[in-house]
């Protein structure tokens, strides 16, 4: 459908794309553009020469490095949870939980850790890679699902699960539709009925939280779920996952989640950028998420002012609703034609039929970029190619 070759790029990622040709780029998950920054790049380096590229070997085998140990106390510490592990990816991070809590472990003959009986309830709009976790559950025997934010969805579901063993899984952010759950009393079924909760914070990790930014509540909700995992790719802007939880859980999934013994983890500069950037963010300097964020307001409203049809939720992630694959794909090659790069989110990115342009608005976008990005939607509109 027009999609099929991967792009190439010279740079570091960030507000523009390519090699010979740079082009405007409204893709990149590198949402804050830190880089660049010289003390930024300045700790991946020094971390590099210290501690190498590889990993050496697994976690459970190879072991990790201080700069593991403090990335992940860090995140921890912030997320308000007792302990944390890291992961090479959120994805791997969503498998081995899943893993963990769903799988039988036999240790030793006669010592054995039984899971068989844990059923998981998700959110309809779940990220494939949580989907993709649990694809070897029978759906409607150990897995269930509820409608996208819907609390009374939920509680139906758990109504009908009452006394079995359930883990409920949902996002903090979902990136195709922006919307925000209701934290607090997502949180307040699940503990009514007995039920761990899972939140993946992938999209609104170190954005989303203090009392002055949009969502706060929903945030404080959030830091009351049992698990929490973050993706380091968005306002990190850097690879790797981890989940933060009760230390004796946590603990356990060094051994019981697979992806901590067949797989490496995350690599140590990475770690030590993790630990720099949250500490930066959070406590450091926050006015740079929100200058962010103030940003991301202003681009909104020029869209809304041409009249784009765009996701309601006022996230850092807006997409443009498209509706129908093919056109979201002829849109997606008409603007890279005028040297932007807007990603196409398709099934089962999004839901059949519900296609969008999916725009991450960048820390590094100049003014320039972004006028010209509203110009050419503007003309889009006018020809009725959107």
């Amino acid at each position: 459908m027009g999609v099929g070759n991967v792009p190439v790029s010279g740079i570091i990622p960030g507000p523009q794309h390519g090699t010979d040709k740079l082009i405007t780029n409204f893709a990149s998950v590198n949402l804050l553009n830190l880089q660049r920054r010289e003390d930024v790049m300045d700790c991946l380096v020094d971390a590099t020469r210290q501690y190498g590229l590889g990993s050496g070997g697994t976690r459970v085998i190879q072991g990790i490095t201080p700069a593991h140990v403090d990335m992940e106390q860090t995140v921890a510490e912030y997320l308000g949870k007792e302990a944390a592990i890291s992961f090479a990816t959120g994805t791997v991070a969503n498998i081995g939980f899943v893993n963990a809590m769903a799988s039988t472990q036999q240790f030793m003959a006669g010592v054995a850790m039984v899971n068989r009986d844990v059923v998981f309830v998700y959110d309809r709009d779940a990220h494939w890679s949580l989907w993709k976790a649990a694809e070897g559950l029978k759906f409607g025997e150990r897995l269930f699902s509820f409608p996208h934010n819907s609390v009374e969805g939920l509680e139906e579901v758990l109504k009908k699960l009452k006394g079995k063993r359930v883990v409920v899984v949902i996002e903090s952010v979902y990136s195709i539709d922006g919307t925000v759950p209701a934290m607090h009393e997502m949180v307040d079924v699940c503990e009514k009925y007995g039920a761990l909760s899972y939140v993946d914070d992938a999209n609104g990790f170190l954005v989303y939280g203090p009392a002055h930014r949009k969502f706060h509540k929903e945030y404080e909700g959030m830091r009351r779920a049992t698990f929490i995992m973050v993706s380091m790719k968005k306002a990190v802007g850097l690879e790797g996952g981890l989940i933060a939880g009760p230390k004796d859980a946590i603990d356990s999934f060094e051994l019981i989640s697979g992806a901590s013994s067949f797989t490496a983890g995350v690599l140590a500069p990475a770690a030590a950028g993790t630990a720099y950037i949250t500490k930066l963010l959070a406590y450091r300097e926050p006015e740079i998420v929100d200058d962010y964020l103030a940003k991301v307001a202003d681009f909104r409203k020029k869209m809304l002012d041409v009249e784009l049809p765009i996701t309601d939720t006022e996230t850092c992630f807006t997409s443009v609703v498209v509706g129908d694959e093919r056109k979201c794909v002829e849109l997606y090659n008409a603007y890279l034609e005028e040297g932007i790069r807007v990603p196409p989110y398709l099934y089962p990115a999004a839901r059949r039929g519900g296609a969008v342009l999916r725009i991450i608005l960048n820390a590094g976008h100049t003014d320039e970029q972004i006028d010209h990005f509203i110009d050419v939607s503007k003309r889009f509109l006018a020809e009725k190619k959107l």
